[in-house]
């Protein structure tokens, strides 16, 4: 019987000390991020950021590999999960464009979020949407 006690009370101690470190995922906007955006004439309509958080600052690359950009500004409103981010690119001329995303997280509670709103750079703007991988 007292066997039977102590591994129940092991067994919910273990459940109950592992359930916060499922939900801690860190800062909303840390991670891979993968979407669209469009319609442009410029540039693919696919869109990649990868995002981190150091404590004080949200940092990262747009479209990582040969073209991609670093963030330039990257800020999260709590009130409303707001986004904006500001990155600088290049256009198919090689000529710099600055970029700008509005957007809001949607299914925060989700590992998968998502982030949609919309974007401007030089003379195009359209909409975006993004889902955290």
């Amino acid at each position: 019987m007292r066997a039977t006690i102590l591994i129940f009370t092991l067994l919910v101690a273990s459940l109950a000390s592992t359930a916060p470190a499922i939900a801690q995922e860190g800062h909303p906007l840390k991670g891979s991020w993968v979407g669209t955006w469009g319609p442009s004439k410029q540039h693919d309509n696919d869109l990649l950021l990868v995002l981190t958080w150091d404590g004080k600052a949200v940092t990262g690359q747009v479209n990582p590999g040969t073209d991609d950009a670093k963030i330039k500004t990257a800020t999260l409103n709590p009130e409303g999960w707001l986004v904006h981010m500001e990155f600088d690119g290049k256009d198919k001329a090689g000529k710099a464009v600055s970029y700008v995303l509005d957007g809001k997280i949607d299914g925060l509670a989700f590992r998968n979020r998502t982030i949609s709103g919309t974007w401007k750079g030089g003379a195009e703007s359209g909409q975006f949407k993004l889902q955290r991988q």
